[in-house]
């Protein structure tokens, strides 16, 4: 950017002085939205003086800083200092909040006053004093308001000069008086009476004796009263004479300003009676109605103000959550920036360790101007910190605020190494900075030396830094824990990647073992007749584990899926085997064996039982694929197992744990390099096809199919079932999918016991384990001492779960129907033992009987 001369800059702005339409269009053209709510933000304020005196401050003080990332001010230090309500406070259960108790609002007083327009009878008096009451209803403008009061007052007393000085407190709570209006005469406007801004100390002079007593003053002669100050006459070549000094007080009684009247006009001897008195009491009444409203419209502009500057900060913070670096760096510039503050240092707990911190970030106020200077300083030694107040604050929970370090004699350690830890430090602030819910401490925000009016000078800070400080951290606890969870996140993503290319890698079969098995398929892979695969009542145990693997590539290629869908054989060898790989050997039942025996009883339905020709080939591959993976590394127990151990699967899933764990398991698998056979699909189809395995997992959830088949059942039964209608379809498939999970029932006789042998083996492994790891008697089903009522318990199961829904498969198609007659013969066959195994248990209770009764 260009410099230029101060001279360079008067011509110009003289120029545009002169040429004011073209500075008017100007600005309409190039204006920005920045620049025109900084023009406004100027002109909005009500107070002048206020106005005026910021203006010379910050003309040779504070710079206002405009770096990237830091949100233009909208409110000044001044304004800022200035004593508000409080930005939080407590509600009836002590917790911090925003929302500030409506009861506690100021309200204009009841009170009537009584008016001096009721003394004078003059017509035109009244009409005036009515045309003064429908300004202040309507305005707020306190300087042109009063100076049309001092103009009524005029023609009632009489006085040649007016004066309005208004009651003010600076930073540090001390009271001072500025003027608004001064030598306000006859014929004068607001302006020319508000171009001098004169400061009063308080409690000194004729104006600071009435502000700080409350109480009038009527003098006859100034000079001869040592209250007066001659100075100003001096300056201005006025000779005063008589003085009539007032308060102005609110409807709480507390002095808010105070109204002057100089040399009176007419009357005996140029001074100012009793009458005057009353006069000038009852109209600066108006005076006080005008202040009150405009320091409620100011406190509410301000109060606004300071809230869209609380935004503007969490905005700010909000807007970069993915490194804690930056968002520290982003807190630390924001708060020096609006609090001037030498330095901030924050400090992040560390969570594994009580009594220490994980990370400092510290900034100092030159690194604002200076990007460069901010590149130097990372290098600061962060042993210089003292750690000490920062805990103080950790460990207590509250805000520490330190007027004088090496004065304070609350801390130990504030005396002993005064000369050299603090010796740069002089005020300070401290807050904790709290997690969402308040009741952890996981960071501090320390501040130190806030700077005056001058660079050179430092100030304490007060009770508006303190409460700006500790709304500010709300935000700022938010925006860290939120970024120590996003960097969390990212690491814990980072490890599963890891993990899962680890447990892909062994998950996935070898090559030696992939290729020998393509060898080997390649030469001969037995028919689907030859391994009876065709038929309802096949059996697994015959076949080696090479075999059922072989048996599985031919469902694929009998079903068309190679030819069909780009099929690689070499992929589809490996998947195979990988799938086989992830079930768990030891586990009895629900092992490889048991996922390819649905997977066969699928392939049977869908030829033998003529069901193929009415589903399309990609809800063919899904039910295919679904049944040889719905039960991937499954742990040998059920859902209520999961549950009750708190395993993290049940963390995970709020419901069918293990169902969404197979399918998490297949669509792995399925991803895995050299194990993608949905990759000759379009995305679209694969889409559908990975929506249909779910589904058709998540149904093998017996919970889910007891919830499902009454709606299957009744479209059945009334013969409304639709091919054509896709949730039908949907229904279908589900249903399907439980008919072979649990075909074991329909097998012949010897198979049939054969399978529930090993169901009965993990059954009462399960039990075994909720008894030493849970502490709790499990049911009868799991429960090995119960093993003699496995047979009831046989014909309950096929009459709760199988037989209706074998019943249903037939009068869909009754080709279907060697599954329902398996299924009937085998519940004669357990009734026929559990007969059986209670004529021996009678038996043997008999024997008992009798046995005691021979002891006897």
């Amino acid at each position: 950017m260009a410099t230029y001369s101060p001279t360079e800059y008067e011509r110009t702005e003289a120029w545009l002085d002169d040429n004011l339409d073209f500075a008017h269009s100007y600005f309409v053209r190039k204006a920005t939205r920045e620049m025109v709510n900084a023009w406004f933000a100027e002109r909005v304020h009500t107070s002048n003086e206020t106005a005026r005196d910021l203006n010379s401050v910050h003309h040779k003080a504070w710079p206002e800083i405009l770096t990237p990332g830091t949100p233009t001010r909208k409110i000044s230090a001044s304004e800022f200092d200035r004593p508000l309500r409080p930005i939080l406070v407590k509600d009836s259960e002590g917790a911090l909040t925003f929302v500030f108790d409506s009861d506690k609002k100021d309200h204009m007083p009841l009170k009537v006053h009584k008016s001096g327009c009721e003394a004078t009878p003059v017509n035109d008096q009244c009409s005036g004093l009515l045309e003064l009451v429908k300004d202040i209803s309507s305005h707020l403008d306190v300087a042109a308001l009063c100076h049309k009061i001092f103009l009524h007052i005029n023609e009632v007393i009489a006085a040649d000069r007016y004066s309005l000085f208004l009651v003010h407190e600076d930073s540090s709570n001390e009271r001072f008086l500025v003027s608004t209006l001064f030598d306000v005469a006859e014929g004068s406007t607001p302006e020319e009476a508000s171009n001098n801004c004169i400061r009063l100390e308080w409690n000194k002079g004729i104006v600071g004796y009435v502000a700080a007593t409350g109480e009038p003053l009527n003098i006859k002669d100034a000079y001869k009263d040592s209250r007066f100050n001659a100075e100003v006459d001096q300056f201005t070549g006025y000779k005063t004479q008589s003085i009539l000094s007032m308060p102005i007080k609110n409807h709480e009684g507390e002095v808010v300003g105070v109204a002057q009247a100089i040399n009176k006009k007419c009357g005996t001897h140029g001074t100012f009676t009793k009458n005057d008195e009353k006069d000038f009491a009852a109209y600066l009444t108006f005076c006080g109605i005008v202040l009150h409203n405009a320091k409620v419209y100011e406190t509410s502009l301000l109060e606004n103000r300071r809230n869209q500057v609380l935004l503007d900060l969490a905005t700010l913070i909000f807007e970069e959550q993915h490194s804690l670096e930056v968002i520290l760096k982003k807190i630390a510039a924001t708060i020096l920036s609006f609090m001037q503050a030498q330095s901030c240092t924050i400090f992040i707990v560390d969570d594994n360790s009580s009594d220490s911190f994980s990370s400092v970030f510290h900034m100092n106020s030159v690194e604002l101007e200076d990007p460069a200077e901010f590149q130097r300083s990372r290098n600061y030694d962060v042993n210089k910190i003292n750690y000490m107040f920062a805990k103080y604050a950790k460990n207590t929970m509250e805000t520490l605020n330190i007027t004088d370090v090496c004065k304070d004699t609350r801390f130990m350690w504030t005396n002993e190494n005064a000369e050299n830890t603090n010796k740069q430090i002089k005020s300070l602030l401290c807050t904790p900075i709290k997690n969402g819910k308040k009741n952890k401490v996981i960071g501090v925000c320390q501040l130190m030396n806030k700077m005056g009016e001058t660079f050179d000078k430092i100030k304490a800070f007060n009770k508006n830094d303190e409460q700006f400080l500790e709304a500010f951290a709300i935000f700022c606890g938010l925006g860290i824990q939120n970024t120590q969870m996003y960097e969390a996140v990212e690491v814990a993503m980072a490890k599963q990647i890891v993990t899962l290319e680890v447990l892909s890698y062994h998950a996935s079969a070898t090559e030696n073992e992939t290729e020998e098995l393509q060898v080997t398929a390649v030469k001969t892979v037995p028919s689907a007749h030859s391994l009876k695969l065709l038929d309802f009542s096949f059996s697994d145990f015959e076949l080696s584990e090479v075999e059922t693997t072989l048996a599985a590539i031919r469902m694929f290629t009998d079903l068309n899926f190679v030819q069909n869908f780009q099929m690689k054989y070499e992929v589809l060898c490996r998947w195979i085997l990988s799938v086989k790989k992830n079930y768990r050997r030891h586990v009895a039942y629900h092992n490889w064996r048991h996922a390819f025996n649905t997977a066969q009883c699928m392939f049977a339905l869908l030829k033998s039982g003529r069901i193929q020709n009415k589903l399309t080939d990609l809800e063919i591959l899904a039910l295919l694929i679904a049944t040889l993976s719905h039960d991937l590394d499954h742990r040998g127990v059920n859902n209520a197992f999961i549950k009750r151990s708190e395993h993290p699967l049940a963390q995970l899933y709020c419901h069918s744990m293990m169902e969404h764990h197979h399918f998490d398991q297949c669509v792995m698998i399925l991803n895995t390099p050299g194990n993608q056979i949905l990759s000759g699909l379009s995305l679209d189809e694969y889409k559908t096809t990975l929506k249909m395995v779910e589904q058709a997992i998540l149904a093998t959830d017996l919970a889910v199919y007891m919830k499902r088949r009454e709606e299957f059942f009744e479209l059945v039964k009334t013969n409304r079932f639709d091919w054509e209608d896709k949730s039908h379809k949907e229904l279908l498939m589900a249903m399907l999918m439980t008919a072979c999970d649990v075909s074991a029932i329909t097998k012949p006789w010897p198979v049939q016991q054969k399978t529930a042998e090993l169901v009965a083996t993990e059954f009462f492994q399960q039990g075994d384990k909720e008894r030493e790891e849970l502490n709790i008697e499990p049911i009868d089903l799991m429960n090995r001492e119960k093993r003699d009522q496995i047979p009831s318990m046989q014909v309950g199961f096929i009459d709760a779960i199988c037989i209706q829904l074998y019943e249903a498969l037939a009068t869909i198609s009754e080709a279907c129907l060697p599954l329902l007659e398996g299924c009937r013969n085998n519940r004669k066959n357990w009734e026929m033992l559990a007969a059986q195994n209670l004529v021996n248990g009678e038996k043997k209770e008999l024997q008992m009987l009798v046995y005691t009764e021979d002891r006897h």
